[in-house]
């Protein structure tokens, strides 16, 4: 189960992150009470191990800008949180390491998310951000065969259900693991990491040659760095 914890402010809570197993952090670059200005996003993701994904979150930016801000912070990913059009996402990939592509629960745009050459799709709630949780089984609107991320008001409370309806190939968080805005509790961080590795199902023992076919999906041997 790949994790995401976005909305990361501060190097303390992004190596904790880490550290606790997120295989992944975003830094919201759009306006946001979660924002963080370029240089900042920069410095923390320069301190993070190489193997983490780092996520810069854009809502409706020129491609042009988010091109820039990616390369120029050294960020492995861009998050597409707005209404960006097929045309502008596949721009933006033939530029930068990796795009998420974020589309509400039930979006019509949700069915063909597939034709925006983006490498994650994410589905989340109307309302990015603000806690609130959508209703799951509208998730069920992604096409076969993609990388979805869950999103939308996941907690260490409900993140396990949310695997179990939907199941993903991840989830993400921000405001769940939060003591305020920006700012992340430990506990809550820790407990919603061992949530959603909880379901996990068990690794298989290896097979004679020593291969294990049925292992969990290892996001970084597909080029998501």
């Amino acid at each position: 189960m790949f994790i995401k914890i976005c909305g990361i402010t501060t190097a303390d809570d992004a190596l904790l992150a880490t550290a606790l197993g997120a295989d992944a952090v975003g830094f919201i670059m759009a306006p946001s009470k979660r924002q963080v200005a370029p240089p900042r996003v920069e410095e923390i993701a320069r301190r993070l191990p190489p193997d983490v994904l780092t996520v810069g979150v854009f809502r409706d930016e020129a491609p042009s800008r988010v091109i820039e801000l990616v390369n120029r912070c050294g960020l492995k990913a861009a998050q597409l949180s707005g209404s960006e059009s097929m045309q502008d996402t596949r721009l933006i990939r033939e530029s930068v390491p990796a795009v998420i592509k974020a589309f509400p629960g039930g979006s019509p745009a949700l069915s063909v998310a597939d034709r925006y050459g983006a490498d994650i799709v994410m589905v989340d709630s109307d309302t990015p951000g603000s806690g609130q949780v959508f209703d799951w089984s509208l998730a069920e609107g992604a096409p076969g065969g993609i990388r979805l991320l869950m999103a939308g008001g996941l907690t260490p409370e409900n993140v396990a259900m949310a695997i179990a309806k939907v199941r993903p190939w991840g989830v993400d968080v921000a405001t769940g693991v939060e003591m305020s805005p920006g700012r992340k509790d430990p506990a809550r961080l820790r407990a919603f990491i061992n949530a959603a590795r909880s379901t996990e199902p068990a690794r298989p023992e290896p097979d004679a040659e020593g291969l294990d076919e049925d292992a969990p999906y290892n996001w970084q041997e597909e080029g998501l760095r």
